[in-house]
């Protein structure tokens, strides 16, 4: 290391841990193999760039999920290279910025090229700037090229120019890579299993999360009246996630007061919490790069009425049906499947769908029926990002004819490591042809659960309260 330039270790900004660093040389070593596989090249992954939200201040900083998880480097403006030869044996470069003593009096410290290779345990480093100069090199006489696609915005044009430079050098008997991949359908697969150094990461987020929805639920049954507004309990959630060492909110809080539960993307905004109605929260905290997603829905100040019970319950047996049906083995579809034939009779039963035009449950599912009250499916995948990547229809398998004759892709064998959400919910708008009791409810249950080879599954988020009996005893201290 160039310890001229290189930051004092106690000024040094925060490292990930060790168990972390080496998970990403292993995945690093496990996309290798995959490229070698078919038949070797070099991978190119950038991080996200800062964005700016106006004039000189910029949107908080996240680095590309992709990039952090081969890498854990957090520094925006760097690239991975990995080359990889055909019998996986590979060769990582990481280019990040130079040390600048001006922009670091501004922005913080840096690692700069040299410490992060020692401290991140890449095999080179070299500065950003010189990208242009030097990938050339590193393309030159290899099979193809994998980068993500229309991902980042630019990169296609970056690549296309590295290539008319190694292009250039034909004469000198240099060729460049004559096969282009998305390295997104590598990582997808990878990433859709989680080790246990995710998962526990995965706990701790759902933790922090659960502590967050205890403490809006206080809050409501405490202060419920007209002064209390859905951005107070975003302030309420935005604290806790702080406070239990949570990076950032995991996505934007939904926090929806009475009718305002029925706009499914809904923003914490300044309606009042009135006493009685309900409040949907939808709120989970991203820990050191891994997100949580919980959703619960509570009565303003503490207890449920019999309409809003009774609806309730309805969305809560639908929820234990689907995780009951979350196990190794089973499809991605089957978990949904499951909580609709609950929320089906659930709808016939309460009377806001008439017998007399479908008569039973086989016959809601048919017509589709149950669409105006429930019209989301009931699982995503759920990792890095909220909704994270990994393909939902089985990787090889033929599309399934369905019963109308037309085909669908077969849905994705649940396997232990997957982690997914279950969150089937109702919501009703005001209607002249609906019960007056059931009018503006809107009702959410949201879990995090991991597939188990044991044969079920593990909830990440079973400490926030669920049960009636649970929710109301929280909100009364």
């Amino acid at each position: 290391m160039n310890t001229a330039t290189a930051p004092s270790a106690a000024l040094l900004p925060e490292v990930p841990a060790a168990q972390q660093l080496q998970r990403c040389a292993q995945r690093r070593a496990e996309l290798a193999r995959r490229i070698a596989d078919a038949g070797g090249g070099v991978a190119l992954l950038p991080t996200a760039p800062e964005r700016m939200r106006n004039r000189d201040a910029e949107f908080p900083y996240r680095h590309d999920s992709y990039f952090y998880y081969l890498s854990a480097f957090g520094e925006p403006y760097s690239l991975l290279a990995l080359v990889v030869e055909r019998d996986g044996s590979h060769h990582s470069t990481l280019f990040c910025r130079a040390r600048d003593p001006e922009r670091e009096t501004w922005d913080g410290l840096r690692f700069g090229p040299d410490a992060a290779r020692e401290i991140f345990g890449f095999d080179a480093a070299a500065p950003i700037d010189e990208l242009d100069a030097l990938l050339p090199a590193l393309l030159r006489d290899r099979a193809a090229v994998w980068w993500p696609f229309g991902v980042h915005e630019g990169l296609e044009s970056r690549v296309q120019s590295w290539l008319q430079s190694v292009r250039a050098q034909a004469r000198s008997g240099h060729r460049a890579p004559a096969a282009q991949y998305d390295l997104c359908a590598l990582l997808d697969d990878m990433r859709l299993f989680k080790d246990d150094h995710e998962l526990q990461l995965m706990r701790r987020a759902a933790a922090i999360s659960c502590d967050a929805h205890r403490r809006v639920m206080r809050a409501a049954g405490a202060q419920a009246g007209p002064d209390l507004r859905e951005y107070h309990l975003e302030a309420e959630l935005l604290h806790a996630f702080r406070a239990g060492g949570a990076q950032a909110p995991a996505y934007g809080s939904i926090v929806a007061a009475g009718a305002n539960a029925c706009i499914l993307h809904y923003r914490a905004g300044n309606a009042a919490l009135q006493r009685g109605s309900l409040c949907l929260v939808d709120a989970g905290c991203e820990f050191d790069g891994y997100a949580s997603d919980i959703t619960r829905t509570f009565p303003v100040g503490g207890r449920f009425s019999g309409a809003q019970r009774e609806l309730y319950e309805i969305v809560l047996q639908a929820q234990q049906e689907a995780i009951a049906a979350t196990r190794p083995g089973a499809r991605f579809h089957e978990p949904h499947e499951a909580a609709l034939r609950v929320l089906a009779q659930g709808l016939l039963d309460c009377g806001l769908l008439s017998r007399d035009a479908v008569a039973d449950v086989d016959g809601v599912l048919e017509s589709g029926a149950y669409r105006r009250f429930y019209m989301h499916r009931t699982s995503h995948w759920l990792g890095m990002d909220v909704h994270d990547c990994g393909d939902y229809a089985e990787p090889g398998e033929a599309a399934r004819r369905l019963p109308d004759a037309s085909l669908q892709p077969a849905s994705r064998i649940l396997r232990a490591g997957m982690v997914l959400t279950i969150e089937p919910g109702l919501y009703v708008r005001a209607a002249p042809d609906l019960p007056a009791r059931f009018h503006d409810l809107g009702i959410r249950i949201e879990d995090d659960v991991v597939v188990q080879a044991r044969g079920d599954c593990e909830v990440l988020t079973a400490a926030a309260p669920k049960t009636v009996s649970e929710i109301e005893q929280v909100m009364h201290g």
